[in-house]
């Protein structure tokens, strides 16, 4: 991928929280890792899915990509540009370029506020156009995502969850980026209205030219609108890759064990696959596991695996695994 081809650059990413103790005098008795050496690449126009179980790391990535979180360490890199010490001053204008699209439809809109409000109130943060281009604007954004005119008037409480997270992503919208973060947006709903926002996600990015990074768990979702995925396990990436290549032949153990949970809609089928083992419980990041974070429930764990955490090794051909077992 070219220097012009990508929009979203990030390395070594890391973000820790300290623990702290104490009523009076607060102090240090640990650290989170939340996010710890976390690094890939988004293409213009392209998806790239950041797959994992609940508490890896994943909305944490996102945002900090956005600078909604100040980052421990690493850089982010956003249309050539390093922002991951930037200002509020020198972030202000780049905020116009990179937006979000929250997982909770009820919570992320404000009750009080209409949906011409809701949707317009970035125009107006930005100060863009006057009161008037920007009705014009917000109605057309309106209609971009397929609510009628007639609801701008209306409050988040007389919508359903679809429709609400219509609303959000109009307001993502607004500012016209090139970045959208999708913080797990479909899985507070039902699926069959999980499918109509995904479709429009996918024209919306036809239309605009967009690039999402699209945080999931379901592992159906990401597979639909994404080119490429990255798997995360306690705040590192053990496996990128195409997302034909992934989901046709993981090479990571945990990553086999993710796909292995995803049903298959033939009994036959189902019942002759492979069910890898994964034993245990995810572990604190407060106290991950020395070495490979995933060997302490990995069916193939060998000695080293205990010992020495290992990089994520580029295989070519776009693929990149963090396990011992394709080591040289």
């Amino acid at each position: 991928m070219s220097a012009a081809e990508t929009l979203l650059e990030v390395e070594d990413l890391r973000v820790h929280f300290p623990v702290l103790r104490g009523i009076v005098f607060h102090r240090p008795v640990g650290t989170i890792k939340a996010v710890d050496g976390v690094g890939f690449r988004l293409a213009r126009g392209k998806t790239l899915g950041l797959v994992g179980e609940s508490g890896c790391g994943k909305s944490t990535t996102g945002l900090a990509v956005l600078r909604m979180l100040t980052p421990s360490g690493g850089a982010i890199r956003f249309e050539g540009r390093d922002i991951t010490q930037a200002d509020a001053d020198t972030l202000r204008p780049l905020r116009r370029r990179m937006q979000m699209v929250y997982q909770d439809p009820y919570g992320s809109l404000n009750p009080r506020m209409t949906v011409a409000d809701i949707v317009g109130e970035p125009l107006a943060v930005h100060d863009i156009g006057t009161p008037a281009e920007r009705r014009a604007a917000t109605a057309e954004l309106i209609a971009l995502v397929g609510l009628k005119p007639d609801m701008a008037d209306r409050y988040p409480h007389e919508f359903s969850g679809g429709q609400r997270q219509r609303i959000g992503i109009a307001r993502a919208l607004a500012l016209r980026p090139s970045l959208i973060v999708c913080d797990e947006p479909v899985s507070a709903l039902d699926v069959s209205i999980q499918a109509q926002i995904v479709n429009l996600f996918e024209d919306l990015q036809t239309r605009l030219g967009l690039s999402y990074l699209f945080i999931a768990h379901d592992l159906a979702v990401v597979r639909h609108i994404s080119e490429r995925v990255a798997v995360m396990y306690l705040g590192r990436i053990v496996e990128t890759a195409d997302r034909r290549d992934l989901y046709k032949a993981p090479l990571h153990p945990y990553t086999q064990a993710l796909l292995a949970a995803v049903p298959i809609p033939s009994p036959a089928l189902e019942a002759q696959r492979a069910h890898p083992v994964v034993a245990g419980e995810v572990p604190s990041p407060m106290n991950p596991p020395r070495g490979c974070h995933f060997h302490p429930r990995c069916p193939h764990a060998k000695p080293v695996c205990s010992e020495t955490a290992p990089a994520l090794r580029d295989l070519g051909q776009g693929r990149a695994v963090a396990c011992h077992l394709h080591g040289d």
